[in-house]
C-alpha cells in the first residue's frame, strides 16, 4: 500500500510572518533615523541663534564705540536693568547697558535657559552659565551665550577686538 505524499501546512504563513517582522525592525530603524535627524536639527536651530545674538551684541558694541572706550562693555554679568533712557538720550555707559538689557532679555527669549555674558576675557572658549571665567586680562571682549536644552550645557562665544 502506497502512503499518500505528506502536505506541508502554514509555510506561506510562517513566511508571511517573518517578512512582517524584518520590514517591522526597517520601520523602527527608520523611526529612529528620523528622530536622530530631528534631534540634530534642534540643536543646530539654538547653535543658530546663539550665533545671531552674539554677532548681533557685536554689532551693538562696535556701534558705541565711546562706551567701548570708556570700558562700559567690560564686565557685564548677570541681572541686567533698563537705564530708562532711551526717549530722554543716553550716555555711552548707559547705552552699553540698555544694549546688554535688551540683549540679554533677546537671549533669554530665545534659548532655553538663556543666559550671555559681555567681558574682558584672555580665555573666550571657557566658562559655564553658572561662573562665565572672564578674568578681566587681555584686549579681547568675549560674547560668552550659554544655554541648557534637555539637561545638556550648551555655550557659544565670540571674541572681539574692538
Amino acid at each position: 500500500m502506497k502512503r499518500p505524499p505528506l502536505r506541508q501546512r502554514g509555510a506561506g504563513l510562517i513566511e508571511s510572518l517573518i517578512s512582517l517582522f524584518v520590514v517591522s525592525i526597517g520601520f523602527v530603524g527608520f523611526a529612529t533615523l528620523q528622530i536622530s535627524g530631528l534631534v540634530a536639527t534642534n540643536n543646530s536651530m539654538f547653535r543658530s541663534k546663539a550665533v545671531y545674538l552674539s554677532y548681533q551684541m557685536a554689532d551693538r558694541v562696535r556701534a558705541n564705540m565711546p562706551g567701548v572706550q570708556a570700558g562700559s562693555y567690560n564686565d557685564f554679568e548677570g541681572d541686567a536693568s533698563d537705564p530708562g533712557c532711551i526717549s530722554s538720550g543716553c550716555t555711552s555707559a548707559q547705552l552699553a547697558q540698555n544694549d546688554y538689557y535688551d540683549w540679554s532679555s533677546e537671549v533669554a527669549s530665545l534659548l532655553p535657559s538663556g543666559t550671555g555674558v559681555i567681558c574682558i576675557d584672555s580665555t573666550p572658549d571657557d566658562g559655564t552659565a553658572a561662573a562665565p571665567a572672564c578674568d578681566g586680562q587681555g584686549t579681547v571682549l568675549a560674547i560668552k551665550i550659554f544655554w541648557s536644552e534637555k539637561g545638556t550645557a550648551h555655550s557659544y562665544s565670540t571674541a572681539l577686538r574692538p
